[in-house]
This record gives structure tokens, sequence and C-alpha cells, in this order.
């Protein structure tokens, strides 16, 4: 690897670089350097745990450290989160080979592409890794069959999504399903991520994929390099905010790639930045090893650039998905994000603005069939807009 760019990692807690240095050392290797421990607010270092969703990877670490270093409360209250996790991944387990057998039935084809089926692919067990749902990717004639049955399974929807023109298509990528009863939350994808972003189409996702070994029943996973795809892509976009992202880098770096194709599909779907930036950040945070195969990826400048930019989000302890995001944090990212785009990406996204948005339809209703006129209305409208909205100010 190139040694000549280091993060800065001024700023970040210690109480984050601990936990980092944690995880970076072998499972069974001990923390024997117990300077590391010094005037360690333990509170702020338990919620960094939770809030990085790392209590999985961390609990048998402690458990190694001398005791009397770590508070018995610090290591009972990370077991906790570890036991409830468990709980949590084996009825996630249970619901994904339900779906996936029902769906099967109905001649929907179907990959999973996270959930506990990416825990055992990863880690080889599904309590090392967290997971709040199931993302299950579809091919897109198939939706209103899906929904179907999710609704006879008892799931609801979570209608948020605004269209007009048929925008969600391409704005969006997935929708909510929710079961009241289990608290059990499904995402059914169309895409691997929002638009306007170029991507692999279904066909040839499904065609790479790969079987997965934690169930009886063929449940199915992207194959390791459109993992790889899917996994920088979506952390990316959240700016690593959350170090289990990166852990599942340093996992999947670890198994059998082809690295011609990673960097064929990077190229190709214009994620090279993010790529590196992935690779750069899991090697000097998590002591990730980068192959000479891997270093094309990390030899340019940008790279490095991106990766710098995302220790904002250690620094913030940003939480991308509560809403409302801090002023300060959402100005941050939205500049970030539209760093992380190539020159192609950045064209397109600007002329996505020119197609018409929910808001403009709110702003002046029409008629479905005359919904073609807001493209030329749509400079007057946001403008309109625009005034109201400094006026109010």
């Amino acid at each position: 690897m190139d040694n000549k760019f280091r993060l800065d990692l001024a700023g970040i807690p210690k109480e984050l670089l601990l936990i980092l240095e944690l995880l970076k050392r072998d499972e069974y290797a001990p923390l024997n350097e117990p300077q590391l421990l010094i005037d360690i607010d333990w509170k702020l270092f338990i919620n960094l745990v939770n809030h990085h969703r790392l209590y999985p990877s961390l609990y048998r670490k402690l458990k190694l450290v001398e005791n009397g270093l770590i508070p018995e409360y610090v290591i009972e209250s990370i077991e906790q989160s570890y036991k409830q996790n468990t709980f949590q991944m084996l009825l996630l387990s249970a619901e994904m080979e339900q779906v996936s057998k029902l769906f099967n039935e109905e001649k929907i084809r179907s990959l999973f592409l996270k959930g506990p089926m990416l825990a055992h692919e990863l880690y080889g067990d599904v309590s090392l890794r967290t997971s709040s749902d199931l993302d299950i990717l579809i091919p897109l004639n198939k939706l209103e069959n899906a929904e179907r049955l999710l609704e006879n399974l008892g799931y609801e929807k979570d209608d948020y999504i605004q269209t007009v023109l048929n925008d969600w298509k391409w704005r969006h990528h997935h929708v909510t399903y929710i079961h009241p009863q289990k608290r059990m939350k499904l995402e059914i994808h169309w895409r691997l991520n929002p638009g306007p972003s170029k991507e692999p189409n279904f066909e040839q996702l499904w065609e790479r994929k790969n079987r997965s070994s934690l169930t009886s029943y063929p449940v199915y996973l992207l194959g390791k390099e459109d993992l790889f795809l899917l996994l920088v892509s979506h952390g990316a976009r959240h700016g690593w905010s959350r170090l289990r992202w990166l852990l599942d880098i340093k996992e999947l770096v670890k198994q059998d790639l082809d690295w011609d194709k990673v960097r064929q599909l990077v190229k190709t779907y214009h994620f090279q930045q993010e790529g590196g930036q992935s690779l750069i950040l899991s090697s000097q945070l998590l002591d990730s090893k980068i192959s000479n195969k891997m270093t094309p990826l990390i030899s340019k400048k940008k790279p490095g650039e991106v990766a710098q930019k995302a220790t904002f989000y250690f620094r913030q302890r940003v939480s991308l998905h509560n809403n409302p995001v801090p002023k300060e944090i959402a100005v941050y990212h939205k500049r970030y994000l539209f760093s992380l785009m190539s020159f192609q990406q950045k064209i397109v996204f600007i002329l996505t603005f020119l197609h018409p948005y929910p808001e403009d339809a709110q702003t002046l209703s029409l008629p479905k069939k005359f919904h073609f006129l807001y493209f030329p209305l749509r400079p007057f409208l946001w403008a309109w807009r625009k005034t109201k909205k400094d006026a109010l100010s």
C-alpha cells in the first residue's frame, strides 16, 4: 500500500480511538496498553459502541481485558446488547427463510442484501453483526405482487414516497413494510442505490448471485464483487457514519474476491472514489490488509481526499437516520455527496433538477393528464417557493 497518505484523526474522541484499537486486534489478543484506558468517559464509550453498532464485535474482546481496567457495568451493558441482538438476528433469520420461500413459490426472484445472511457470509455467525430489518432486491415489475404477499403476511406499507411523473422509480430505491405484531421491518428494493446513480440491473446481479449456506431453503445473495459494490456505495453514501460498515469491508476483503472484476465494476458504475475510500478507511482505522491487487483503487489522490472528509462523521457522531438532521451536518453532507460524484455523475445530477418534483405538484395542482406541463413550469414554481420561503424568513 502507498504509505504517503495518512488520515488526520485530530478531534476524534479518545473513546472512539479506544474502540478502534480494540477492533484492530485479533479475537484473542489481549489489551496490554492500560494507558489507553486512562480518563475514559465510559458512558460515552457505551454510547459510541451502540451508535456504531459494534457490540457484537467488541463483547468478546472486552472480556479479554485484564480485570478491573474496564468497569463491570460497561461490559454488562455491551453483553446485554449483544444478547438482544443475537435474539433479533435469529428472528430475522426465520423471517428471511419464510419470505424467500413465499416469494419463490410466487415466481418472484429475490436477492437478500443484508441482514442475517450478510452476517453469516462475512463473520460466519449471525450474532456477530447487527441488523434491524431485511433488505430484499426484486425485479421492478414484481413490486405489486410482493406487496400483496406481504400484506397477506400482516405487513403494512410505510407509504412515505411522494411522486410525480413516476420519478419514484429512479429517485428512490426501496419501499418499507412493517409488521406491527412481529415488530419486523422489511425493505423491498428495486435498485441497490437511489438514483440517478448507474448500477447493474437485476438480471446481471441474478446471474452472478451466490446461495447462502445459512438456511436449508434456498436464499440468494449478491456475488462477492457485487456485494463489494453495494457495501462501498451504501457506506460512502452515509459517510461511513457507522463503523460497522467499515468492519464489513474489512471482513469482505479477506475473502477471495476477483479484484479485476471489482475494478471493472467500480469503473463502469462510477464508484472508483468510494471503492478506494473504503479501503483507505478500513486499512488505517481497522488495520485491514491491502493487497497488491487492491492498490490501483487507492493509487490516485481523490480516494484519500474523500476518506479524509469521512472523518467528519466520526468527530461529530453523526446519525443521518434521525430527522431532523442538524443544519450544519446537512450542509456538510450535501457537499460531501457531491464531492464523491464523477464528472459524468455531477452532470446527470444537475440535469435531474429539471425533472419535476412532488413539491411542484403541491405548489400547483394539475390534473394528471396535464402533469407534463410541470416540465416548463418547474423554474417558475421553484422561484415562487423560494420567494415565499425568503419572505417567511
